[in-house]
Order: structure tokens, then C-alpha cells, then sequence
């Protein structure tokens, strides 16, 4: 992750969580829980302020919390009484260790050029069969914006990629609005993969 993108949450990591925490993003997690087991292992990469490790742990599942930024870790740690990780997307270097990978908004701070080697390490952190959903906003941006880096893709350039880095399948994608009132006409790109 880019040193402007870990400086942005250095700086803002209160307002964005105020921001994201309460979100009612719970029709979007259900679908992603539903391919998986009951009680299954989920990493959640890049939890941001921990909304997603607090549902899924509510829900019964484990759950490994990870977030690239010191304090977005504290915080997400803070809101969920669950301890999360430091780790960057790099560093990812489990095996067959996950049911589910959760990727929401976390991976698309990455270059496509970074984000190759971090697609081999999540299918490789996946066990057989495993789910891994991830989203990005929706476009073909690639660059700093409002003082962080992003990748965007629509659906046809993000199967393009995927088919080129990945022995992993799309099962499932949908575009939605951003449900946070002053990003509503945000669109993301949501997809559900299969190793």
C-alpha cells in the first residue's frame, strides 16, 4: 500500500470509521457468508473499523482481522474487543488457512502491478473450494484520488485481470451505489470468486 494511502488514515482514521462503522452492510455480507460453513475461518483484510469482523463474529464465524494501517488496527480492535493484525496485503503468507477471504474496499489500494502477487497469496491463503469476495469502485481509474490510490475496474477489465493472474472463478458480481449518504453516487463492483 502507497505511503500517501497509509498517511490518509494516519490522519482521518477517526472520521472514516464514524463513517463506515454503522453502515447496515449486512445484504452484502450474507451473500458472501451463504457459500460459506457454518463457524468457517475468515480473514478479514484490511478490516478498516472492524464493522465487518464485528458482524461476522456476531454471526458465529472466526475471524482473523488484519489492516495495514497502526491505526486503524486500534481502532477496529477498539470497536470489536477482537485483536487485529498489522500485516500489509504483501505479507499475506498463509495456506489452505481460510474459508473465506473478506477483501471490501481494502485491495483496491493497490496497483494492478502490486495486486497480481496479492491475488496468488489470497487463493493460495484460501483452503479448496474457498470464497473470496472483494470490491472496488467501479471504472477504469488508476492513481491518486482525494489522497488515496485506487484501482478501479468494471467488470469486463476485472475478469480480463483475473483470468490472467488467478486459477480462481467469478461466481457471482453485482454493481451497487455507495450507501454512505454523502457518496451516493458512488458505483462499486462487487464479486464473489471461487478457488
Amino acid at each position: 500500500m502507497s505511503d500517501t494511502t497509509l498517511e490518509y488514515y494516519a490522519r482521518n482514521f477517526k472520521e472514516f470509521g464514524e463513517s463506515t462503522f454503522s453502515v447496515d452492510f449486512s445484504s452484502t455480507q450474507d451473500r458472501f457468508l451463504s457459500h460459506l460453513p457454518p463457524k468457517a475461518a475468515i480473514l478479514d483484510f484490511g478490516c478498516g473499523s472492524g464493522r465487518d469482523t464485528s458482524y461476522f463474529l456476531k454471526k458465529g464465524f472466526s475471524v482473523t482481522a488484519t489492516d495495514g494501517s497502526p491505526e486503524m488496527c486500534r481502532l477496529a480492535s477498539a470497536n470489536t474487543g477482537h485483536e487485529v493484525t498489522l500485516p500489509l496485503f504483501q505479507d499475506l503468507d498463509a495456506k489452505n488457512a481460510f474459508d473465506g477471504i473478506w477483501a471490501c474496499a481494502s485491495v483496491l489500494h493497490l496497483p494492478k502491478t502490486e495486486l497480481k502477487d496479492v491475488f496468488l497469496r489470497m487463493e493460495k491463503a484460501l483452503k479448496d473450494s474457498g470464497i473470496l469476495y472483494v470490491s472496488f469502485k467501479y471504472g477504469s481509474f488508476e492513481g491518486v484520488r482525494n489522497g488515496r490510490f485506487f484501482t478501479d475496474f468494471t467488470e469486463n477489465e476485472f475478469k480480463d485481470f483475473l483470468s490472467k493472474n488467478s486459477g480462481m472463478k467469478i461466481i457471482d458480481y453485482w454493481i451497487t451505489t455507495d450507501i454512505r449518504p454523502e457518496r451516493k453516487g458512488d458505483k462499486w463492483l462487487n464479486l464473489l470468486i471461487r478457488k
